[in-house]
């Protein structure tokens, strides 16, 4: 009964959340966020096995998207005129998360968590005002770095409090460095296969008037699932085969508009909103106190302030102030690696349970609030959609 009660809650916040937003005027996300809040504060919603697992499955189908939705030619872009500012960009974003750390005497975990990325969030965002926006475009091309950046210091974090510096350590940096050049390699290589014979594309995924038995569906899905095995068994983080997957599409199927659409419809339908649903319900109300709340806008704060820094330091000469403002606004919500370090942090002792909340509350209010607040600023700026000009 109570799984049956479970299942109901969920399809019903899945279905009403759009609504809400409408008549509230605020992102889907951030319904979908606060509703699994409440529902898991009433006992609706409760730390279910099958509920977690198909969560996890709502956040790689995310990062799945996140691949699908590279821009290739402002990646070129960036890889052109950009590659010393994205640069400077992470550097600035560690060094300013080392000097917090310093000036407020905090451990390792904030050093590794502040200026971490994810793009869960950003792919709400992309999905809400559309891939054509300057600072979105910019903000998912660095995300990606980010993403990688943040997956690469996940593992290194990860290994580290596990293993200690030992051989083990070792092995599992060398083998997401591997991974990560094997995946490039791999990527390459179908890249020359496909020039080569071109009439494989139409046996892995036909027409749509040819293919009766939804192959391309067979195709993404069992890709995705692939991957994401492949990186479970060599102990990675899943995000990266997810979005490999992702990228094997974009290259490859990109004129396949009718797939593109079918999978993102499926994405942001149905197992996004699980996703956050089930993250807003892992927050345990009762258990928050006045000092957890504002250790978590501290934690907030450090975020927003070392983005803000570093982009209008790097990026306002391309983006202008206004885009800049949303650039940094719109990098700002690591909700996912936020909860990741913080339960690593907190499963090997590294910081209290005060602070696993902090850290869990900063992660959610950060996303809702900005959510909310770079709305607001999209229509009160009126952004327009003119290109960025390069000066090279």
């Amino acid at each position: 009964m109570e799984k049956i009660l479970l299942i109901i809650t969920i399809c019903t916040i899945i279905m009403t959340a759009p609504v809400f937003a409408k008549i509230l005027k605020i992102p889907v996300v951030v319904i979908e966020i606060s509703l699994g809040l409440l529902c898991g504060y009433l006992g609706l919603i409760y730390d279910d096995e099958i509920l977690q697992l198909i969560a996890k499955f709502g956040f790689i189908y995310l990062m799945f998207l996140a691949g699908l939705e590279i821009n290739f030619k402002l990646v070129n872009v960036i890889k052109a005129t950009l590659a010393t500012n994205v640069v400077m960009y992470f550097v600035l974003l560690y060094t300013l998360s080392g000097v917090i750390c310093w000036l407020f005497d905090l451990g390792l975990t904030y050093f590794v968590a502040l200026p971490i990325f994810s793009l869960g969030m950003l792919m709400m965002l992309i999905k809400e005002y559309g891939k054509e926006q300057p600072w979105l475009n910019l903000a998912l091309s660095i995300g990606v770095v980010g993403e990688v950046v943040s997956i690469l210091a996940i593992t290194l974090f990860s290994g580290w409090t596990e293993f200690g510096l030992s051989g083990r350590f070792v092995t599992s940096i060398f083998t997401i460095f591997a991974v990560v050049v094997v995946t490039i390699l791999l990527l390459r290589f179908s890249y020359m296969i496909f020039w080569w014979f071109p009439e494989l594309k139409q046996y892995l995924i036909p027409d749509s008037e040819k293919d009766k038995h939804d192959q391309d569906i067979r195709f993404s899905l069992s890709l995705l699932l692939i991957m994401v095995s492949i990186m479970l068994l060599l102990k990675i983080d899943v995000v990266l085969g997810a979005f490999t997957a992702g990228l094997f599409f974009k290259m490859f199927f990109y004129q396949r508009e009718e797939l593109l659409h079918k999978i993102e419809s499926f994405g942001f339908g149905f197992f996004a909103p699980i996703f956050f649903i089930y993250t807003g319900s892992t927050v345990k109300l009762d258990m928050i106190t006045f000092d957890i709340l504002l250790h978590s806008i501290f934690i907030m704060s450090a975020i927003l302030a070392i983005r803000l820094i570093s982009s209008y330091l790097v990026f306002v000469k391309y983006l202008k102030p206004k885009n800049t403002l949303l650039f940094a606004l719109s990098d700002s919500m690591p909700l996912t690696f936020m909860v990741a370090i913080a339960m690593i942090s907190y499963n090997y002792g590294l910081i209290n349970q005060a602070e696993y909340f902090s850290f869990i509350i900063a992660s959610l209010l950060d996303g809702l609030i900005l959510m909310i607040i770079i709305r607001r600023l999209y229509r009160f700026f009126k952004v327009d959609n003119e290109e960025i000009v390069i000066n090279k």
